[in-house]
């Protein structure tokens, strides 16, 4: 594949085509999992729909040419998704006048179907460079590699791209297939630049890290909106609130060389990405200021347009989403403040071992992926459990040997599908030691892990057939109990059975030199 050098983009005169110097306002968010109502942390109230349109709506009576664009994840995480498969909140990004946004893995959950309608009833560009859709009638025509979108006169580009782990994490189908991600997003920059159009934005849902790498390899990419890796950049230190994990932006030179700013807005909408950037001619930012993560608390009034159109959403699922199921006597975190197992991964892999062991289940091994939330000390009604277990997996009871269950435990700590186990199983992990030699002193139901015996372990249908990376269990020999057990049906009985809630600290998962 042949791509223009970065000398020749540049000797083309931008002035011939018109482009100008321009300041504009970028807002931004990612992997809002359809948290339309705010969520509740020690106490306090962040995110929801309508303090977010209060934010956008602000910004465009104030502030200068205005571009909203979302790093993907729409889809997925409470039950007005559950109920309205991503139609509701497009009604918002509709209403709120969304610019692009990027397609992010979990808008594979439902299938290209699912995802094909939502795009269909979209007032803006759903982008992917790197999918291949051209064999799936639902996306084909649907999702584009660029759009192009005229802000104040000027006009910018806008690339897409997606996990290349999307098929491993998601349900894309055999019809929808990857590409390089840099050699099409590198040939869509080129396309656009042919055109004429020198500003350029990335809208991705690859991942902060991953942002990075790709940028430095680009020519011709002006800034990038990011999502995947729910990274909080430029976060205050706020009670049950992650540390900031960099800066925002996070800035690194392209391969021409040029400094290129990368955003991300942690997750939920918790926080609202807000940048102003200067361009100059040629499409290189050459400023940036007012440059936070605007914390989503209640200062921030609702919209009450929009305010009024999630609760008319809320109206079908009050009734079930407030049913209480029990009580939680503390905080019950999703995170692992060491790396380790959870208090939340704790309860959900004891509910998955409650749920099977009449079926043989030794132990129970829920993905650190398949942990969507924690719960706060209090009453835990439906709509708590449905938005920590959102994915309507089934629970599989798989054949595996002492030597199958430890590569596969090895595998995770490598991909980053971290196997968090039932009570009486644990392990230690050490990432600084080679590939295969990572993981230590395993205990499956009470006794040290034996590489000749086999073992029956429950997981999730989703892990079982290889999600999160986890060729092993895909490929493993072993008997496979399609149980048909719902994960989120398991949950609540234990949680009926089980309350009070109060898992205490078990290191299960032991991570050493982090």
């Amino acid at each position: 594949m042949r791509f223009l050098t970065a000398a020749s983009l540049l000797m083309v005169a931008a002035s011939a085509f018109g482009d100008k110097p321009i300041t504009i306002t970028l807002l931004h968010s990612n992997d809002l999992h359809a948290h339309m109502e705010a969520t509740r942390i020690k106490g306090a109230d962040f995110g929801g729909y309508a303090r977010q349109a209060t934010i956008i709506k602000r910004a465009r009576l104030t502030e200068p040419n205005v571009l909203l664009l979302s790093g993907g994840d729409t889809f997925q995480g409470t039950m007005f998704f559950n109920t309205y498969v991503g139609l509701a909140d497009l009604a918002f990004m509709n209403q709120v006048h969304y610019n692009a946004m990027a397609v992010g893995n979990h808008e594979f959950d439902r299938g290209p179907k699912t995802l094909g309608n939502f795009i269909a009833h979209a007032n803006f560009p759903v982008l992917s460079a790197n999918l291949d859709v051209s064999g799936e009638p639902a996306l084909r025509k649907r999702i584009h590699a660029s759009a192009v979108i005229t802000v104040g006169g000027e006009k910018f580009g806008v690339v897409g791209a997606t996990t290349p782990t999307v098929t491993n994490i998601s349900s894309p189908g055999p019809t929808v297939k990857l590409k390089d991600l840099h050699d099409s997003v590198q040939t869509e920059v080129d396309a656009l630049r042919k055109q004429g159009i020198h500003k350029i934005f990335l809208v991705t849902h690859i991942g902060y890290l991953e942002d990075q790498a790709l940028v430095k390899t680009l020519h011709g990419v002006s800034a990038v909106v990011g999502g995947h890796s729910h990274t909080p950049l430029g976060t205050p230190d706020l009670p049950g609130w992650p540390k900031s994990q960099g800066e925002y932006p996070t800035v690194v030179k392209n391969a021409d060389g040029f400094d290129v700013p990368i955003v991300q807005s942690w997750e939920w909408g918790k926080v609202f990405g807000h940048i102003t950037l200067e361009f100059d001619a040629n499409g290189h930012v050459t400023k940036w200021s007012n440059a936070k993560a605007i914390v989503v608390d209640a200062s921030i009034p609702e919209d009450p347009s929009v305010k009024a159109m999630v609760a008319s959403f809320k109206k079908p699922i009050l009734a079930l989403e407030s049913k209480p199921v029990g009580k939680a006597s503390v905080e019950i975190p999703k995170e692992s403040a060491s790396g380790g197992d959870s208090a939340m991964a704790d309860v959900i892999a004891d509910a998955m071992l409650a749920a099977t062991a009449k079926m043989g289940a030794q132990a129970a091994f829920i993905n650190s992926g398949g942990v969507r939330g924690g719960l706060e000390p209090g009453n835990i009604t439906y709509g708590n459990l449905l938005s920590i277990e959102p994915f309507g997996n089934t629970l599989v009871v798989l054949d595996l040997s002492g030597a199958e269950l430890t590569a596969a435990i090895e595998e995770g700590i490598g991909t980053g599908g971290q196997l968090n186990p039932s009570s009486g199983t644990s392990y230690t992990f050490d990432k600084s030691q080679p590939a295969g030699s990572r993981v230590t002193d395993i205990v499956v139901a009470g006794s040290p892990l034996d590489p000749t015996k086999t073992y029956h372990v429950t997981l999730l249908n989703f892990t079982a057939n290889g999600g999160d990376a986890h060729a092993i269990l895909k490929a493993a020999a072993g008997k496979r109990l399609e149980t048909g057990l719902i994960d989120l049906d398991g949950l609540i009985d234990y949680v009926k059975a089980n309350s009070p809630l109060k898992p205490s600290s078990s290191d299960r998962v032991r991570p050493l030199h982090r």
